[in-house]
């Protein structure tokens, strides 16, 4: 599974579950419901922009969750955890919650997998602020994307 709330979903993630999905039967990517955080997309839109976004991954499936991973990985017998790491404060934090979803579910491993290094400056957050302001970001995320955001600013 790769976890994340992408929001929106960037050509960073779909790098990560590129490869991902070469090295694994099938990968979820879950899209998860943080309530720490107030997204800019709404959650079926979240959905939308990445199952367009992975629809070439005939082994990539998406879905929503509201809860720990590790309760995710349980009740969907799922081993795995991808995560992407694009830098060293990335590793810190990614660390720690690794360890932490080992601690609670022994066999649930974490596999850290670095994007493409023209992704490692790229997050979602960047991606909102630049698209707030009406910037191209036609080379950092899918089309459904780029077109979702002008149409959200455009209305704004």
């Amino acid at each position: 599974m790769y976890p994340g709330s992408f929001d929106p979903i960037t050509n960073g993630h779909v790098d990560v579950i590129e490869r991902a999905a070469k090295l694994f039967d099938t990968v979820t990517v879950v899209i998860a419901r943080n309530s720490k955080k107030t997204p800019m997309f709404a959650e079926e839109v979240r959905i939308e922009m990445a199952e367009e976004a992975l629809v070439h991954l005939p082994n990539v499936k998406v879905t929503v969750y509201a809860g720990l991973v590790v309760d995710f990985a349980s009740e969907h017998n799922i081993d795995v955890i991808i995560r992407g790491i694009r830098a060293v404060t990335d590793f810190e934090y990614e660390f720690q919650i690794a360890l932490m979803n080992r601690k609670l579910s022994p066999g649930l491993h974490t596999i850290f997998m670095l994007p493409h290094e023209r992704y490692t400056y790229l997050n979602s957050s960047i991606i909102r602020e630049l698209g707030r302001y009406d910037q191209d970001i036609s080379e950092f995320v899918p089309p459904g994307v780029e077109r979702r955001m002008k149409e959200l600013h455009h209305r704004s």
